[in-house]
């Protein structure tokens, strides 16, 4: 049974004046993602990556199709599901540790365990010296290290990621992928992982869904038979490559589509 099934998904906006044509931003998709496993979406921009993502994540209904999880079928946000967004999305008035414990507090879970589960995100995300700092002193990745460990407290049943490290300067973007990666590989949380970064969804991802030019569909899905753990060495590897230069050609026909 599959943890995620994306069933016939297709997503038309509106015209944004009323004599102005709707766009299709999702022709329908179909996609199962197994319990445990990291799904990297991978596509041009504007292809539809994120709208997929914000129907999982149930802050846009579908135009056809059905979204289940765990055999249930989405009808909007939850708590079964944790969202991580470029932004950071952290509540600027409240600290570090309150940041990480508020799906806890909303779910009235005793204090006790409040502390003890933000205690182990904040040592697990090296954020320790830093529970009672606000947002706007930390660094940028060291937010996006809050915002992660928030929807990791919550326990959901999957986490939704849609470009995290986009913001976020080259080296620090490095370091993050292998902090993210190091935790699926310990905790084997379901992940779907939006990013338009080749490397990034080799290097984090089991299998990378590859999008084509708006109106969105999956052209292709690539598995990464590379071994756990993953050193940031494996990027240098014949078999990383080899997969990096399938996907670099997929992408570019679909970015030379885009423009036409």
């Amino acid at each position: 049974m599959s943890r995620l099934a994306i069933r016939g998904v297709g997503k038309v906006f509106p015209g944004v004046r009323r004599d102005a044509p709707p766009t299709q931003a999702l022709q329908p998709v179909s996609l199962d993602i197994a319990d445990n496993d990291f799904i990297a979406v991978l596509g041009p921009s504007g292809c539809g990556k994120s709208t997929l993502l914000r129907l999982v994540a149930g802050l846009e209904e579908p135009s056809s199709g059905e979204i289940l999880l765990d055999d249930a079928p989405i009808r909007g946000p939850g708590a079964d599901r944790g969202v991580v967004f470029q932004s950071y999305t952290l509540f600027p008035w409240l600290t570090v540790r309150e940041n990480i414990c508020f799906g806890l507090r909303e779910k009235r879970t005793p204090r006790s365990e409040q502390r003890e589960t933000s205690d182990r995100f904040i040592a697990r995300m090296g954020l320790r010296g830093f529970e009672d700092h606000y947002p706007k002193q930390l660094s940028g990745g060291m937010q996006q290290r809050v915002a992660i460990a928030r929807a990791l407290a919550n326990d959901p049943k999957i986490l939704l990621l849609d470009e995290p490290f986009g913001a976020l300067d080259n080296q620090t973007r490095l370091l993050m992928q292998e902090l993210l990666l190091g935790i699926w590989e310990q905790a084997r949380k379901t992940v779907l992982f939006v990013t338009h970064d080749i490397d990034e969804a080799i290097f984090m991802a089991n299998r990378v869904v590859v999008f084509s030019a708006r109106p969105g569909r999956i052209k292709a899905e690539v598995p990464t038979e590379l071994p756990h753990p993953r050193p940031y060495t494996i990027k240098t590897s014949p078999e990383f490559m080899a997969l990096k230069a399938r996907l670099t050609e997929e992408i570019r026909i679909e970015a030379l589509a885009a423009q036409r």
